[in-house]
């Protein structure tokens, strides 16, 4: 992301969509309706039913071929970043091309669709004419967290930047600080 490296980050996440199976799940899977079919295979051919083992066998094929697609579009991404004079959201595609919006985060504004029976639906950051939906992949419950922290991140950025700030007793720095006489400071 194209960020100065100055810049204090107030907010970064890589938003993935949820897969249940890894690797070895999928070959799991691939196996247990591999073996079923050739059981089942074997049974229909025995009972003179050979017809029916060929449509098992593609039936191994399009499970193989369904999770194989599931596996792939497991690799895109949404990317946010909210640093005080820029937000930056990037969607990488499951098949490789990037897409990156930049907004004024003084400008922007965190829009959230809620409905009463299933939560938190929709959050959309809205600036100047541009309505941008992140966090889709989320389930609601993630999404009340993540809108959550973009919030506070967002008013952040909106306040500027914070100054340093010593803790109480802490011995202050050298500066410019001219004690009257007498004052035994």
């Amino acid at each position: 992301m194209a960020s100065p490296s100055s810049e204090p980050i107030l907010f970064s996440a890589v938003v993935t969509p949820h897969r249940s199976l890894g690797r070895a799940g999928v070959r799991a899977v691939i196996l247990l309706v591999a073996a079923a079919s050739g059981v089942l295979g074997l049974v229909f051919l025995a009972a003179g039913a050979w017809p029916v083992s060929g449509f098992l066998g593609l039936d191994v094929a399009l499970v193989y071929w369904a999770l194989r697609i599931n596996t792939r579009r497991a690799a895109a991404c949404e990317q946010i970043v909210v640093t005080p004079s820029a937000v930056t959201i990037r969607r990488v595609g499951h098949t490789g091309p990037t897409v990156e919006w930049t907004l004024n985060p003084v400008w922007a504004r965190l829009d959230r669709e809620t409905d009463p029976d299933f939560g938190l639906l929709r959050i959309a950051l809205v600036a100047q004419g541009r309505r941008l939906v992140v966090g889709s992949w989320l389930s609601p419950a993630e999404r009340e967290g993540f809108a959550a922290a973009l919030a506070t991140a967002l008013a952040e950025a909106r306040r500027g930047p914070t100054r340093t700030t010593f803790p109480e007793g802490a011995p202050e720095p050298p500066g410019n600080r001219v004690d009257p006489p007498g004052s035994g400071a």
